[in-house]
């Protein structure tokens, strides 16, 4: 990168020649010496913009380091704005007026006031001595322009008021106001984590954080009681979620089918189809901060009587009355499902109210406690032994190809293998999962909320409804092609653990049983991103048992740092309180993980015992495309598209090419569409092992994909142990990434 210290343009070209030589800089320079004759009385900060967007034309394969030069001329840009506006003579010194920035805009009302009332002014005046305005040096030009567009601080005409690094300080203040004992320091911990871009925080705790309006959780998870007054309350409440900012995942399994009687009237019931329709209506009525529309993902059991009408939402063709184009589809699946469709024999479909009616128990209750028996097919086994019992019955293979049809087109939906989650669920003590959340990497216990009563006291309604668990999850990401050549997981993650486990204190959850629920069990999900990015460093090919070793490895390490920074916390700070009888205290977890044997993990196991958990579930890697672009790396788990590539937005399209391409790493930068699937599905089940909740692992094919090659890739991820899949990205398939859990 090249040492730019003035805002001079003629010093400017003078150091980038020095740099890079005449002859390789001359057809930009010839372009700015047409500029500087169009507009002859152009300022500084103009001609700035205009050699920062030219610079972009040599981003390409051969010359991927200019996104540093075109970086380096908007944020000599920003901080010239930004003088002026605080009246600081020199640029460069433009963030030692942090604490008067401060102030100013608690005043206006843009940051919160505990950034005034709980810190001194002499604390503030420290906090200003701790940002490095270098480390604005290390953005890419999307990534600081991103940055800049949509998570700064703006004035309420949307002029941008902040600069990046006082963005990192004042969320590192903001997540550490409330710690008792060398506050400063973890503030420099949290700070020195985000600038350094060894991990970012989740997209609504990065863009709201000691601001005035939104919160700082990513996603939700709702269950649907089966009464009229269950599915109003749980729109309502997503709607209030989604105003704040928040992805909804929404389980609908509970709800009664199409053709269900309704207190005791045959044929009554419209099943599940209208209330989706609902959801939909609402994820496009009620919009994120008036940002960008409602997300909403509906799960459905395989064996529900309405799964045939809910695989179809999607499609673009058919009955308009019977589609819901913005929401996402999410299909549970028991472990016998799959055998069936490998055996190609007949599955049979239930109505879950009539089963709750006849045969006396919830059929989604149960799952298998192992592969090939347990709970839940003993229990299916019955319905489908019970003769007055009614059932459609179908080929499960059929059901197969609906699913795979709609996700050739839509690329939905996401794939729930719910026996799998259970089993590995440590806190299945005290509850059950039914499905994930918006991106499927969040795996927490669920229940519904019911209605109990509306009673009038002296003119005030009163509504009682008992809670259920409503998931709430908190997300950040290590940025694995910064963070582990750097060499400081092990200085990381305790900050990154504590960070989030401060947001759960910190957040103020509009929906009563959310807050509740997050209390309970303290869920967070510490994730990764730039896998890709890590392994084109250190020379590894995709397509590799190299690969699945090191996937293997790393993310061990990272199990065991994240579960001993848990522990730590829980002896400062106290255990979740569901910890008693948890498959962390027993030590079961451990068991389940394959943990066994290893003396490093048999005194961590120990530990864990002795001291306790502070939080109940703590990994979950998230898609984080938003956030991998400010970090200049590759999003979550994920291959590349390719190479080179336009980042396009509605006022600008701006060339990018993957991070740290050069002649050593672009042999190992591989597009995604290339990529044999099965190693990733390899990998993935290696990582798999060391994640207690799940993984955003998107599915590549090409739209010419034969059906046996899809099926045989869903086969094999279930048969691996993974939880879930998220998107099947077919190259004829347009999707939109999920910005909440961006993290």
């Amino acid at each position: 990168m090249v040492q730019m210290m003035t805002y001079d343009r003629q010093s400017i070209l003078a150091q980038l020649e020095e740099k890079y030589g005449r002859e390789e800089l001359s057809p930009l320079l010839r372009k700015h010496e047409r500029f500087e004759t169009r507009h002859p009385d152009a300022d500084d900060a103009e001609w700035t913009k205009a050699l920062s967007l030219d610079a972009l034309g040599f981003l390409d394969e051969q010359e991927p380091y200019w996104t540093f030069i075109a970086a380096r001329l908007l944020i000599m840009e920003t901080y010239k704005e930004a003088a002026e506006k605080r009246g600081v003579a020199n640029p460069e010194e433009v963030y030692t007026k942090f604490p008067e920035h401060i102030e100013k805009l608690v005043e206006k009302g843009l940051y919160e006031t505990f950034l005034v009332e709980k810190y001194t002014a002499q604390e503030r005046e420290q906090l200003a001595a701790m940002i490095d305005r270098h480390r604005d040096e290390i953005f890419t030009y999307i990534g600081l322009k991103t940055l800049l567009d949509r998570y700064v601080t703006c004035d309420f005409d949307k002029t941008p008021l902040e600069l990046p690094q006082e963005r990192f300080m004042i969320i590192a203040m903001t997540l550490m106001q409330d710690e008792t004992e060398d506050r400063l320091t973890k503030i420099n911990e949290a700070y020195w984590a985000m600038s350094n871009l060894y991990m970012t925080t989740a997209t609504p705790t990065l863009s709201n954080a000691g601001k005035t309006h939104g919160q700082l959780s990513s996603c939700f998870i709702d269950t649907v009681d089966d009464s009229l007054q269950g599915i109003y309350d749980s729109n309502t409440d997503v709607a209030t979620l989604s105003k704040f900012g928040g992805g909804i995942g929404v389980y609908m399994g509970k709800v009664r089918s199409r053709g269900s009687s309704i207190r005791g009237f045959k044929g009554a019931s419209s099943g599940v189809i209208p209330w989706i329709k609902q959801l939909n209506n609402t994820a496009v009525s009620v919009d994120q901060l008036g940002q960008r529309q409602g997300a909403i993902a509906v799960y459905l059991d395989v064996w529900h009587k309405d799964i045939m009408p809910f695989l179809d939402l999607k499609l673009n063709n058919g009955d308009e009355r019977m589609r819901a184009h913005d929401i996402f589809t999410g299909v549970c699946l028991p472990d016998i499902f799959m055998e069936t469709v490998e055996e190609r024999g007949e599955w049979y479909l239930f109505d879950p109210h009539e089963v709750r009616t006849v045969m006396g128990f919830d059929l989604e209750d149960y799952y298998d406690e192992k592969r090939g028996e347990g709970s839940f097919r003993d229990k299916y086994m019955q319905c489908v032994a019970n003769p007055d019992l009614d059932r459609t019955t179908v080929n499960a293979i059929d059901i197969m190809k609906r699913i795979m049809r709609s996700q050739l087109e839509t690329g939905v939906p996401f794939m729930f293998y719910r026996d799998e989650v259970n089993r590995q669920n440590a806190n299945n003590h005290q509850g059950m999962i039914y499905s994930s959340n918006l991106c499927t990497e969040i795996m927490q216990n669920m229940s519904a909320t019911t209605y109990e009563s509306t009673t009038l006291e002296d003119g005030i309604i009163v509504t009682r409804r008992k809670a259920g668990d409503f998931v709430v999850c908190n997300l950040s990401s290590i940025n694995l092609g910064r963070a582990v050549p750097a060499d400081v997981l092990e200085r990381l993650i305790p900050i990154q653990v504590r960070m989030l486990d401060n947001v759960i204190e910190l957040n103020t959850i509009p929906v009563a049983q959310a807050e509740l629920t997050n209390s309970r069990y303290r869920g967070i999900g510490l994730g990764t991103f730039g896998w890709h990015h890590l392994i084109a460093q250190e020379g590894i090919a995709w397509e590799t048992d190299e690969a699945v070793e090191y996937a293997d490895k790393l993310y061990e390490k990272i199990a065991y740092l994240t579960i001993q920074a848990s522990s730590e916390l829980a002896v400062e700070k106290g255990s979740y309180p569901y910890y008693e009888g948890s498959d962390w205290q027993s030590g079961e977890y451990f068991t389940k993980h394959g943990y066994t044997n290893d003396a490093k993990w048999d005194a961590l196991k120990e530990t864990v015992a002795k001291q306790g958990m502070r939080n109940g579930y703590l990994m979950a890697v998230a898609p984080n495309s938003s956030t991998s672009i400010i970090a200049g790396s590759t999003a979550s788990i994920d291959p590349i598209f390719q190479k080179s590539y336009s980042e396009e937005k509605k006022d600008y399209k701006i060339p990018v090419t993957v991070p740290d391409l050069n002649e050593k790493t672009t042999w190992y930068y591989k597009s995604a569409y290339f990529i044999d699937q099965n190693w990733t599905i390899k990998q993935n089940a290696a990582r798999a092992r060391h994640i207690d909740q799940g993984i955003s692992l998107n599915l590549y094919v090409q739209n010419t994909v034969k059906a046996k090659d899809l099926l045989e890739l869903h086969i094999n991820a279930w048969a691996s142990g993974i939880k879930t899949t998220y998107y099947v990205r077919s190259t004829s398939v347009e999707l939109l990434e999920c910005e909440s859990c961006a993290s």
